[in-house]
Order: structure tokens, then sequence, then C-alpha cells
């Protein structure tokens, strides 16, 4: 039993998953905050073309 509550493998997973979903959560962000800029400059560069 106190074998089984000293095994720190699950605490690992639920750090990496953790922060997986954090750099998710930043990647999200990003897109969401400069996906409308990317797309006026491609409008922009397909108008001039």
């Amino acid at each position: 039993m106190l074998e089984m509550l000293r095994n720190e493998d699950g605490a690992t997973m639920v750090e990496y998953g953790i922060m997986v979903a954090l750099i998710a959560a930043v990647c999200i962000t990003l897109i969401a905050t400069l996906g409308g800029q990317v797309s006026s400059a491609f409008t922009s560069v397909n108008s001039a073309i």
C-alpha cells in the first residue's frame, strides 16, 4: 500500500498534461489574436498582385 502511495509516475503524467494544455492555450490565443492581422496582410498582397 505504501509503495503505491510513493509511486510518482501518475503525478508526472499529470504535470505533462498540464504543460501540454497550457501550451495549447497559448497557441490558440496567439492564433486568434494574429489571425485577423495575417488575413488582412494576405488580402493586401492579393490586391497588389
